[in-house]
């Protein structure tokens, strides 16, 4: 089974195998962002998980959750199972955790992921993970997506991906959290309305934020080494680099401080 799925992937590295089926991975959110980062990963050989998402399979989720069917959608059943599943149906060996609730509920089991994948929709949820991530010395990477229409032009659908390290640039430090943003819930799709087709949108940004993620266990490029705010134009088909990563500094994010990691301590008074 394993020579069979990663046979081709030794220009990873001759340790690739188990650098990747040994990380733990945090995925939190598993709709259509993150049921699609499910899927790859298990696909590269990734063999243990921990997943967070409280919501139910409905109809209207069908045109963008990877591995959702009719059937998912009629018995309601969760996210999580769908993914569980999908994992499970490429790697029988996999660990998966699934937790149908909110991560903030259980955040030990979070702690214990070597990389952390965020497929949220609010800012505020975004700012509480990297937060976490920080705090607990964890590589988390962000992706979103949105589609805005401005009077009569054609519709704009566009995306992100975002690596945060530990004594990195943090999403701050990026500009991509302001205080004007994590002050409002962004809305989920914008103008997409209530079936977005967004399928193929959302694979690109998945298939981007694991490469992510490979290259940070096995160095197989060289290059990946902080910062990373990938922009991505769905209508022409880009992706590319954040303007703002030409402007940021080397020095310590001001957002962490690197005395602030660990489990917090409440003290007697």
């Amino acid at each position: 089974m394993k020579e069979q799925h990663t046979s081709r992937q030794s220009f990873l590295g001759a340790d690739s195998d188990s650098q990747i089926s040994s990380a733990k991975i945090g995925i939190v959110g598993l709709g259509g962002g993150g049921s699609h980062v499910a899927q790859q990963l298990a696909h590269v050989g990734f063999s243990d998980y921990v997943l967070f998402d409280p919501d139910i399979v409905k109809r209207h989720n069908l045109n963008r959750l990877v591995g959702g069917t009719i059937a998912d959608a009629g018995a309601r059943r969760k996210k999580i199972a769908v993914a569980n599943r999908t994992i499970l149906g490429l790697r029988p060996d996999a660990r998966v955790e699934a937790q149908p609730r909110r991560w903030q509920e259980k955040p030990r089991r979070l702690r214990e992921c070597d990389i952390v994948f965020g497929c949220t929709d609010g800012f505020n949820e975004r700012r509480e993970l990297e937060a976490f991530t920080r705090r607990h010395l964890i590589p988390y990477i962000d992706i979103g997506l949105d589609v805005h229409q401005v009077d009569d032009e054609p519709p704009r659908m566009a995306g992100q991906v975002i690596l945060s390290m530990p004594g990195h640039p943090c999403m701050w430090c990026m500009g991509f959290l302001t205080e004007r943003a994590v002050q409002r819930e962004a809305a989920a799709y914008g103008k997409a309305g209530i079936r977005p087709q967004v399928v193929w949108a959302n694979g690109v940004l998945a298939s981007t934020a694991v490469g992510i993620a490979v290259d940070l266990l096995t160095d197989w490029t060289k290059s990946l080494r902080s910062r990373c705010y990938l922009c991505y134009d769905a209508n022409t088909g880009h992706v590319y680099p954040h303007k703002r990563l030409e402007f940021l500094s080397d020095c310590q994010c001001p957002h962490y401080s690197p005395d602030e990691v660990g489990s917090p301590l409440l003290k007697r008074i």
